[in-house]
């Protein structure tokens, strides 16, 4: 069984809900669906493996600093694929 990644509220108004995820090695977020559209910033280069409902798994880096964006119905399991800490801060806009 993998351990579980540390989620930390930093956020939660009206506006936005923002989350910090950290994941040691091996980490996961567990199965999830995202109920809005979302921004991930990485604060860590970020080795994520994702687990995707079809049984496909993508492997993808991303760079400290950077962001990407999803929109709403996004059903995963996030999955830290590093040998390092990794972390991430999740916006999701309401």
């Amino acid at each position: 069984m993998r351990p579980q990644a540390v989620a930390t509220q930093m956020i939660d108004d009206a506006r936005v809900r923002v989350t910090r995820f950290d994941f040691e090695h091996g980490a996961q977020t567990g199965w999830h669906r995202h109920a809005m559209d979302y921004v991930i910033t990485a604060v860590t280069e970020c080795h994520m493996r994702l687990e995707l409902p079809d049984g496909t798994i993508n492997e993808v880096t991303v760079p400290a600093g950077t962001a990407y964006r999803r929109d709403k119905g996004v059903q995963h399991n996030v999955i830290n694929a590093g040998d390092a800490q990794m972390s991430f801060i999740e916006v999701e806009l309401k």
